[in-house]
């Protein structure tokens, strides 16, 4: 397990989404409330960025932009059509104001 600090919780906008770029892929990491969630930032549906897509705040989802399919945040689980296959998430902390992934 591989813990990366990612960046100040104070950095991060309410109800939005963040791509977080790493040498060897990319997370979108989401802040609702105190609340902060990661998953992979591919939509498993089509090879498209999930962090450009909107935050639904009162599922705790993110939707892809592209075709729509929406995502869990806190299992990856597909919510919609067009995904019938989840995506990964990661562990996420808020350690002395830092947020930090642990990656397997």
């Amino acid at each position: 397990m591989t813990v990366i600090p990612l960046c100040p919780f104070d950095e991060l906008v309410d109800g939005t989404s963040r791509r977080f770029p790493l040498d060897h892929m990319a997370l979108a990491v989401v802040r609702i409330g105190d609340e902060v969630f990661c998953i992979n930032d591919r939509c498993s549906h089509e090879d498209f960025s999930l962090s450009e897509g909107e935050v639904l705040v009162e599922e705790k989802e993110l939707e892809c932009a592209r075709h729509g399919a929406t995502f869990r945040l806190d299992d990856g689980t597909p919510c919609s059509f067009p995904a019938t296959t989840g995506v990964a998430t990661y562990h996420v902390a808020v350690r002395d104001g830092m947020v930090e992934v642990t990656l397997p």
